[in-house]
């Protein structure tokens, strides 16, 4: 991944540069296929996708003007995905009671056989920086399956708080939400924007 193409880019104390720039769904697709078909990545809901399907469903996202997906390096290498919507035209349609300047959040994690400690919190911390930089982000939005509770964990551990249940066409997820503010907290002051 090249730095020129980056569109946010953060370091971190312990694992060094972490990096997003938009996906190429035609490019990508085979790389995001390994991730989002590995046991790791049930919640992902890709399970049985096949590497035409993953440049499918990302052309879909790069299409809608809603949504759209970033592909994530750790010291220069890919290493994880994002997604940013807006939840009250993609996905929450409906489900929630949106508030000017929501943002709606997936990742995804690449597998990897060593895990390096902290990775996972860095990527959540990266992504939450690179969406509070934008002045206009006042919430970000997220809807994990209400059974994934490492995400669970880790979310409340970066700011979110929990809303509550609510049932999505393909799951049942934990609706929850974090500030500014409670970001801010959370890493201590991390953000400046």
């Amino acid at each position: 991944m090249s730095d020129r193409t980056s569109v946010f880019t953060r370091l971190d104390e312990r694992l060094g540069e972490f990096a997003l720039r938009p996906l190429d769904p035609d490019a990508d697709a085979a790389l995001l296929h390994r991730w989002v078909t590995h046991p790791k990545a049930a919640f992902w809901l890709m399970q049985d996708a096949d590497v035409a399907g993953v440049a499918e469903e990302y052309r879909r996202i790069a299409a809608d003007p809603h949504h759209d997906a970033y592909l994530g390096s750790w010291r220069g290498r890919p290493a994880f995905l994002a997604e940013r919507y807006d939840p009250a035209r993609v996905e929450l349609v409906g489900l929630y009671d949106p508030q000017p300047g929501d943002v709606g959040m997936h990742f995804l994690c690449a597998p990897t056989d060593t895990p390096a400690h902290g990775f996972t919190r860095a990527v959540i911390t990266t992504v939450l920086a690179w969406l509070f930089a934008d002045p206009a982000t006042r919430r970000v939005v997220v809807e994990p399956d209400v059974r994934n509770t490492a995400v669970h964990a880790l979310n409340a551990a970066a700011g979110f708080t929990v809303v509550g249940e609510i049932r999505k066409p393909e799951k049942d997820a934990l609706l929850s939400v974090c500030t500014r503010e409670r970001f801010r907290a959370a890493t201590r002051g991390e953000v400046t924007a």
